[in-house]
């Protein structure tokens, strides 16, 4: 499968990004960031784009792909909703419909959160805005749009920006929460079924992800 992923020069894309290299399901991936990675592997590429609500000049390099991981984006913390809202909703949004008008046979996955609002009417800021962008994604002309919302994920050995407050966390975190901990392997993996057989529930939840990513597959003979 050919893939497109953002946010690889920050946390969990990067983390994203290097699991999925090393996932055979995907023979080709595309980076579309802002600034250069110094990641480098024979199945990936990447694009430099300065813009993300302006995909026009780059139309042609971004046609013919099977999925998206949507994984850029910023902390709220210290910003204003006017502001954390354009970054997290007008940019995804303006970004996702211009690749959809490109690749309509394609399935996006948006980085969302948990505790991400549905409803999109609640008091935290942060969690009303995610849960408007998944909604608004949902209404795209994708083959199908799936928001997932991990919690803490362990970071992976390889990764090179990982947060210290994120290192101290692993410490501790996956053996006092496992149920709310997740590997970069377990999404990806999750992830990746799902291309293949598809899933009823276009949230997914901690659980979720765990239940696809340890499913027993049939062996092939």
């Amino acid at each position: 499968m050919k893939l497109i992923l953002t946010g690889a020069t920050g946390m969990m894309g990067e983390g994203m990004l290097l699991t999925c290299l090393d996932d055979p399901a995907f023979t080709e991936i595309l980076m579309v960031n802002r600034r250069p990675s110094p990641v480098k592997n024979p199945k990936l590429s990447e694009l430099m784009v300065k813009d993300f609500t302006d995909l026009e000049a780059y139309r042609k390099k971004l046609t013919g792909y099977d999925c998206c991981m949507y994984c850029a984006g910023i902390s709220s913390f210290g910003m204003n909703e006017q502001d954390y809202g354009y970054v997290t909703f007008q940019t995804t949004m303006i970004f996702a419909g211009q690749l959809a008008a490109l690749n309509p046979q394609m399935v996006f996955f948006y980085l969302s959160g948990v505790y991400a609002d549905s409803s999109a009417k609640g008091s935290i800021m942060w969690a009303r805005i995610k849960g408007k962008t998944e909604n608004a994604l949902a209404e795209l002309p994708f083959r199908n749009v799936y928001s997932f919302r991990p919690g803490f994920i362990i970071p992976l050995q390889a990764q090179k920006n990982v947060k210290f407050i994120f290192k101290m966390l692993n410490l501790i975190y996956p053996y006092l929460f496992p149920k709310q901990t997740l590997t970069y392997k377990e999404i990806v993996t999750a992830l990746s079924r799902i291309l293949s057989t598809e899933y009823g529930n276009t949230i997914l939840e901690i659980k979720d992800l765990k239940s696809i990513a340890h499913q027993k597959q049939p062996v092939e003979i």
